[in-house]
């Protein structure tokens, strides 16, 4: 059986193989970076199955490498990093950064100095939702007036035109359109779509919603589709 392999990078070598050796403890297999033009050089020609990425790095830094793996606009392999799974490593705290993470379209977040169980314990929850954690491809699509959600597929259009999701997305948005009506607590749905209630930042939540809401919603400020209870969570209205 193949093992699922890891990119981590940081410029702190100590860092790189306290991660390494917890990792592979557990089974994984591990790739190394020290800035980002060595990370984008192993992402354009051996991607991995997650990236564990500081966000301060030389050369280039990780907020903009986020970037360019959540654009639709990459170039060689790059163009499949809307599926490549993302946890920043970083010494800021401030919930501005984290947020900035988050909207790129990062998956989790931990802040140094960090656990490195609690850091295992995080990649573990996202691998589980991305990989074995996907819909079952038995799933009919869901089709909700100029929506169409493929499970099997892991495809998403509006008006007959594809949507470029990342993988966390497009499980957040199944997760409640598979659900309509039925109103989820932020915690419920770090615990649901996540995979983890302790760990995560119910920021996290928020800012996929937005995320969701400006590529489906016809005006993200009076969503039609995933609204707001407030006091409550969110719900998705069919």
């Amino acid at each position: 059986m193949k093992k699922i392999t890891i990119l981590v990078v940081d410029d702190e070598p100590t860092i790189r193989e306290v991660v390494r050796r917890y990792l592979e403890r557990d089974g994984f297999q591990v790739m190394e970076a020290e800035d980002g033009p060595t990370a984008l050089n192993i992402l354009e020609t051996t991607p991995p199955n997650l990236l564990i990425l500081d966000l301060m790095l030389p050369g280039i830094d990780g907020l903009a490498i986020t970037r360019q793996l959540r654009s639709d606009t990459g170039t060689g392999h790059l163009t499949i990093g809307n599926e490549i799974p993302i946890i920043m490593l970083t010494a800021k705290s401030e919930e501005h950064d984290r947020i900035q993470g988050f909207a790129l379209g990062a998956d989790d977040y931990v802040t140094k100095p960090f656990s490195p169980q609690e850091l295992v314990a995080r990649v573990k929850a996202v691998l589980r939702r991305t990989q074995s954690g996907s819909p079952r491809v038995s799933e009919r699509p869901l089709i909700f007036d100029r929506l169409r959600i493929d499970p099997r597929s892991r495809e998403v259009l509006l008006d007959d035109s594809p949507l470029v999701l990342t993988a966390k997305e497009f499980d957040l948005l199944y997760f409640l359109a598979s659900r309509p009506r039925q109103v989820f607590s932020r915690d419920q749905l770090l615990d649901q779509v996540w995979g983890y209630a302790f760990y995560g930042d119910p920021s996290t939540v928020t800012v996929h919603v937005r995320r969701l809401r400006e590529k489906i919603e016809p005006d993200p400020a009076n969503p039609v589709f995933i609204q707001t209870v407030w006091g409550v969570g969110y719900k998705f209205e069919a």
